[in-house]
């Protein structure tokens, strides 16, 4: 009998551990908050965050999206990537944005491809399962480099996404900088038309693209191409271009309530 009392104790403790982790896991807030996290990769460690959404969003699996940062974001400290973008838009709309929002952070001198596109993936799992993510809605969206790696992780798993927002993006080197002459999609390396083949594979994706009309580090051609090809394949495909901005199209982007709208409403068939 004793030995029954103790392993009941034992039990209820364990009960009380796991249900404190899920506490710790879930925050529970009237207002979306920003939590840290780490993953070891092939033996190297990255720091992301997650931005949670309020709990009256988490009611029922919510809406993930997965952020990509530009060049001047990347580093190793966790922090930077919540610098431009998205993470300021967040920052003034914390308690209603309704989705969990995923941010990793690209090492100096890398590109969202290879080891690093996939350490971005990781984090995409990791925090989709942490804090109870809906594989049904989930979306990429990235900013200049991270544009490039938008259409990078999305050729790389098709199945995963139910919609793209590629900022001030594209897929061959844009040709304006001599740092900038490595920058492209690898996944369309080695065909003579890489956004055609990139159109091909992507076709049965929702996308809106956007950029600046008057981008001269990104050139507006690139998502020009990417949306005449991801039209001639059928693809249900918008793209803005906004005619006085330069390279910054993110802020007015983000800033768009029917962005937010179409996205939310896109749903993996």
């Amino acid at each position: 009998m004793r030995l029954l009392r103790l392993s009941l104790t034992l039990f209820a403790l364990c009960l009380l551990s796991i249900a404190l982790s899920a506490c710790q896991s879930m925050p529970s807030a009237a207002t979306g908050v920003f939590v840290k996290r780490e993953l070891s990769l092939d033996g190297i460690t990255y720091r992301y965050q997650v931005f949670v959404p309020a709990s009256r969003f988490r009611k029922e699996k919510a809406p993930v999206v997965l952020f990509l940062h530009g060049s001047g974001e990347r580093g190793s400290d966790g922090e930077k990537q919540l610098l431009a973008g998205l993470g300021p838009y967040l920052q003034t709309h914390a308690d209603s944005f309704p989705a969990i929002v995923v941010f990793p952070q690209s090492p100096e001198d890398s590109s969202w491809d290879g080891a690093v596109a996939q350490m971005a993936l990781a984090t995409l799992e990791a925090a989709s399962a942490e804090f109870g993510g809906d594989p049904q809605r989930t979306y990429a969206t990235g900013m200049s480099r991270g544009g490039y790696g938008t259409w990078e992780l999305a050729l790389l798993q098709p199945q995963r996404f139910a919609a793209l927002v590629p900022i001030c993006g594209g897929i061959t080197a844009p040709g304006t900088r001599p740092d900038l002459d490595t920058l492209m999609v690898a996944g369309t390396a080695g065909n003579d038309d890489p956004f055609a083949a990139a159109a091909q594979r992507l076709r049965g994706i929702p996308a809106w693209i956007f950029h600046g009309g008057k981008d001269d580090v990104v050139p507006p051609a690139q998502s020009r191409r990417m949306y005449a090809a991801l039209k001639a394949e059928g693809a249900n495909v918008q793209y803005t271009e906004f005619p006085d901005a330069s390279h910054n199209a993110w802020d007015a982007t983000y800033q768009s309530e029917a962005m937010w709208r179409w996205l939310f409403a896109q749903r993996r068939p």
